[in-house]
């Protein structure tokens, strides 16, 4: 069991929680995850490790609720436990030791992009960190990332921050120049346009796939896909990748293959868990993988649930 010892509300559903786990603090690298199992019946979730304190033994993991298992993990109160975290899992960012690097982060990707951004600054190398968000109750880990060196924070409503989407002010900082790597971690649309933005300059750049990871261990094979022509799976041939080889196109076209079972899905799941599940509910036809739906519904929603919050900012 995992206890959680802190908890904190980030934004309006972005939940911090501080859990025990000294043998994961002890030996996980920036870009690893764990998976998440609250408890009997419950699905097992990839989440990415924020933070670690290995003196302590905890492990902080940043979650958004959009669908029914991330509302119940965020639901735990401190004091209570999760039942099973396995991990650290997934290969480590691969990080510059020299030079000037720019950490982007969108919505709850700021706070995946945070261990990197410490693992820079460990490395001796210059970081820049660019977050953004819809306003400034969406605007996560900026006093965080301030510890591995400037930040700039953008807002689309310019209630705080810069005025603009993300980037704008990427582009700015690698055209004041000097800039040797770019590391992003968002919503699939802002990634693709960070990786579109650098790609004329020559700047190299890796993005997190983190988003579309199901099981975490390559079986389901929900997060195919191809870099540089080359299948490749995101949970354990990654997650961190070179943007300028990820077909992003097929990424965006996965998330959406299986829309119309994950609406049904979560109509589903919310009925039963509020004590109204109908003896009428529509079998759900799917293809094949068709158990991997609630979990597939719940990326999906998160990534449209960003981009209707303006959580992109791309």
């Amino acid at each position: 069991m995992h206890l959680v010892v802190d908890k904190a509300q980030l934004s309006p559903n972005v939940t911090r929680l501080v859990i025990e786990a000294p043998r994961i603090a002890a030996i996980r690298r920036p870009g690893q995850f764990v998976i998440v199992h609250r408890g009997p019946g419950a699905e097992r979730i990839p989440l990415t490790i924020a933070d670690a304190d290995s003196l302590r033994g905890t492990i902080t993991l940043v979650i958004q609720a959009v669908g029914k298992s991330t509302e119940d993990l965020v639901a735990l109160k401190v004091g209570e436990a999760i039942a099973d975290v396995a991990g650290p899992l997934g290969r480590a960012t691969e990080l510059i030791t020299s030079g000037h690097a720019v950490c982007v982060g969108g919505g709850v990707g700021t706070a995946v992009v945070h261990p990197i951004a410490l693992g820079l600054r460990d490395a001796g190398v210059k970081v820049t960190s660019i977050i953004g968000g819809r306003s400034r109750e969406w605007v996560i880990f900026e006093e965080e990332l301030g510890r591995a060196g400037e930040v700039i924070t953008c807002t689309d409503d310019g209630s705080y921050g810069r005025h603009g989407f993300v980037t704008d002010a990427l582009k700015d900082v690698i055209e004041a120049g000097g800039v040797d790597a770019v590391y992003a971690v968002g919503p699939v649309p802002m990634m693709r346009a960070v990786a579109e933005l650098t790609r004329p300059y020559g700047v190299p750049t890796f993005v997190s796939l983190n988003a579309i990871m199901l099981d975490g261990t390559g079986m389901c094979g929900g997060c195919r896909v191809h870099v540089g022509g080359k299948t490749q799976y995101a949970c354990v041939d990654g997650p961190e990748f070179d943007a300028h080889a990820v077909d992003f196109r097929e990424l965006a076209d996965r998330l959406g293959t299986y829309r119309e079972f994950e609406t049904r899905a979560l109509e589903v799941a919310r009925m039963r868990a509020s004590g109204r599940a109908a003896s009428n509910e529509a079998p759900l036809h799917a293809p094949a993988g068709s158990c991997l739906i609630p979990a597939l519904a719940e990326a999906a929603e998160k990534q449209e649930a960003a981009a209707a919050a303006g959580e992109t900012n791309a």
